[in-house]
């Protein structure tokens, strides 16, 4: 005999899904920012019985604020975070080109950010593990009050577990130690540094952690930020997880080769406001306020960028725009992963169209190969209106890099993706520096010229069944 539910609970089960399938459908409509997100999320809701509402309450809900969160007091916004009301004046001797510390560029970035563009910065570019971990664990081994570290991976192998004791040795010695990890990039690597960390008596903290009870399924919005800051005085950014792949010299088959910064100066105090938001957001803790920036004799001008789904959303998307509408001579970029909005694409398409060289490096073989795919279905765009497309040769290339002309550079964890863009916490650093953006500008030359060109033959002429795959890979952008 078949089974059959009482009526009751059938009426009970059909008077739960619609009720909360017209809530959830209702709560996208009022806040989705895009017509197409909203009905999208408005028929998942509707027509997937109860695992619709379930399926929006976890990947399609911003719950997020990171300023006076559930009552607490706000961070102060003082170090740093001014509104930016009238054009920055370019510091004595440096051109106020459209891409300078005085150019519109500069101008919109500091309203955009609410952070102003702060001279007398030293910046340092490292390549890979090999110069980044070294200098990190250096700047670890001469702290003498405090360690604030963010990351979004933190493995416990090879050079990682190198920088783990030099953390456990400056606990050990009387430093505060204050590690963010976040909740789901934790997962990515087998041996994880959490627990050793713990061991020590490190102060370790998970960023918005994947828990059943109390609910937290945040699988979207994590925190992809790499911030390291050391006692005010030194600080670290770019796109370097913490792991043993970052070290490419030794041959390894997964190996990923990337960029970070080593900062001196005043930006170190901006850096240092971010780390401590996401700390209070995270735990509940404040942080002591920054010291004053002191003088330094470095030539940067250097602002942070933050972008994520809270009061920060679009930031970086916006001064994106601005970058490629003020360009005059040349964009570069070089990201892992580009799916770029409607409106960067339209951004480029124009660059290139009134003269402009637009140069787009991207790795020939991802990591994420449905990114890549995602890609290829929209490259046609950009190759038709003369955008120049590159593929780098493996290992893997996982820097994010922005030049514009000779004056601009932007350097960080962003990618140039709906994920980064939309979905992650994300910090980059504006760089207003001649001779560290030709550092940058021939670090850029040299991997164009070992990548292969991508031609609108090759797109156009890709078998059936692949542009099919590559379309499908592409209508889920969004949330790739």
């Amino acid at each position: 005999m078949a089974f059959e539910l009482p009526a009751a609970v059938g009426w009970l089960v059909l008077s739960l899904h619609t009720g909360l399938s017209l809530l959830c459908a209702w709560h996208a409509l009022l806040t989705k920012r895009e017509p197409r997100s909203a009905l999208a999320w408005i028929g998942v809701t509707l027509l997937l019985p109860l695992g619709g509402p379930l399926l929006y309450l976890a990947f399609g809900v911003n719950r997020i604020r990171t300023r006076g969160l559930h009552g607490r007091p706000a961070l102060p916004l003082e170090f740093g975070y001014e509104q930016a009301e009238d054009a920055e004046p370019a510091p004595p001797d440096v051109p106020a080109g459209a891409g300078g510390p005085g150019g519109p560029i500069a101008r919109a970035s500091g309203r955009i950010s609410h952070r102003p563009c702060l001279p007398g910065n030293t910046a340092e570019l490292l390549h890979n593990g090999e110069q980044a971990y070294p200098a990190m664990i250096e700047a670890i081994r001469s702290a003498e009050r405090y360690i604030y570290l963010s990351t979004y991976i933190f493995g416990a192998r090879g050079a990682a577990r190198d920088l783990i004791d030099a953390l456990k040795a400056a606990q050990r010695r009387g430093v505060t130690v204050c590690v963010l990890i976040d909740g789901l990039g934790q997962w990515y690597t087998a041996a994880r540094a959490r627990p050793l960390l713990k061991e020590a008596g490190v102060r370790v903290a998970e960023f918005l952690p994947l828990r059943l009870w109390p609910p937290s399924l945040h699988v979207n919005m994590r925190n992809h930020r790499k911030v390291l800051v050391v006692d005010g005085e030194v600080a670290f950014t770019g796109g370097m997880n913490i792991a043993d792949y970052h070290c490419v010299a030794g041959g390894g088959r997964n190996r990923v080769i990337d960029l970070h910064l080593r900062l001196r100066g005043p930006v170190v105090g901006q850096m240092e406001t971010v780390f401590a938001e996401d700390w209070h957001f995270a735990t509940g803790q404040a942080l002591p306020e920054p010291a004053p920036a002191g003088s330094s004799p470095g030539s940067a001008s250097c602002r942070v960028i933050t972008d994520g789904p809270n009061e920060d959303l679009d930031r970086l998307a916006l001064v994106l725009l601005v970058a490629a509408s003020a360009a005059q001579r040349r964009i570069s970029i070089m990201t892992p992963y580009f799916l770029p909005s409607r409106e960067l694409l339209g951004a480029l398409q124009a660059a290139a169209l009134r003269g402009v060289q637009v140069s787009v490096l991207l790795p020939g073989k991802n990591n994420l190969p449905y990114v890549h795919w995602a890609t290829r279905n929209m490259l046609w765009e950009l190759l038709q209106h003369g955008v120049e497309v590159r593929y780098q040769p493996p290992p893997f290339v996982h820097s994010k890099l922005l030049l514009i002309d000779e004056d601009y550079a932007q350097l960080g964890s962003a990618n140039l993706d709906p994920r980064s863009l939309r979905l992650n916490f994300e910090l980059n650093v504006e760089l207003y520096d001649p001779a560290l953006n030709t550092l940058l500008a021939d670090h850029f030359a040299t991997a164009w010229e070992r990548s292969r060109p991508v031609t609108l033959t090759e797109i156009s002429q890709r078998r059936l069944a692949v542009r099919t795959r590559d379309a499908l890979c592409w209508l889920f952008s969004p949330y790739l």
